[in-house]
């Protein structure tokens, strides 16, 4: 069993209402963490999940309590949210820097995921942002420092370059689509093993004494669509992740 950190997969959807001459407003919570968190639990690993409106109160402070985890993965959330807790951003105090921990931990032994998504990588408009952070020093690729969306609504489909690897094991050759992923350049001596077109999919490298990886797409809609999320074997190839970067 492993215990691991996710964070983000969550996002409030405020919505006006125009009827007429009248209107009105509604928000609406949701979160979109369900199928990555189930594959872990199913497979008897501990989760512990903090949605985006948390992590600035939640998320581990220092080395040691995040030295808890064999695996960190953040999914669609962005750098801002890491760093700028109210703490800082409102009372202009100084706080830990979470993208800087998050590289420490990393060279301390430590595994990272990075999920593709809206506030992933450089995200949409550049928001995320990634590419100005410590984060950067320990990903297998390279942020593209702009609005990195390769959108694809007819689908795309990834091409396994190692079909082999431990990280495939089991799962069924015939991949379903996606709809998009953020585009980003691999590295030099990074382990690539797959692609969509020319640009990274699934890549890892190790970093001091620990590993990180980076899954291009998303794990939930709309990226990844219900056939992915639904697919026999995508708790398969999560966990398969997991146990390559724990080794």
């Amino acid at each position: 069993m492993k215990k691991i950190l996710i964070a983000g997969e969550s996002w409030v959807t405020y919505t006006i209402h125009q009827k007429g001459f009248d209107s009105f407003t509604t928000t609406t919570y949701e979160e979109g963490v369900m199928w990555l968190k189930d594959a872990f639990e199913n497979n008897g690993h501990e989760v512990n999940y903090i949605p985006n409106h948390r992590v600035q109160y939640d998320f581990p402070n220092n080395l040691e309590e995040i030295s808890k985890y064999d695996v960190v993965i953040l999914s669609d959330i962005g750098s801002n949210t890491l760093l700028l807790k109210d703490n800082v951003f409102i009372s202009g105090n100084k706080d830990v820097d979470n993208c800087q921990l998050i590289k420490d931990y990393v060279l301390n032994g430590g595994s990272f995921i990075m999920m593709g998504g809206y506030m992933a990588f450089s995200g949409i408009n550049g928001t995320s942002r990634y590419e100005m952070t410590p984060i950067a020093d320990i990903l297998p690729v390279k942020c593209l420092g702009k609005d990195d969306r390769a959108e694809h609504p007819a689908g795309v489909y990834p091409q396994i370059l190692k079909e082999e690897h431990e990280v495939f094991k089991g799962m069924e050759k015939e991949w379903p689509h996606f709809l998009g992923y953020n585009k980003t350049i691999a590295i030099e001596d990074s382990e690539i093993l797959a692609t969509i077109g020319d640009d990274p999919f699934i890549v890892v490298k190790s970093f001091g004494k620990g590993k990180s990886a980076v899954f291009t797409s998303d794990c939930a809609p709309h990226w990844g669509p219900m056939e992915f999320v639904e697919w026999k074997s995508y708790p398969i190839l999560f966990n398969n992740l997991v146990d390559y970067i724990t080794k």
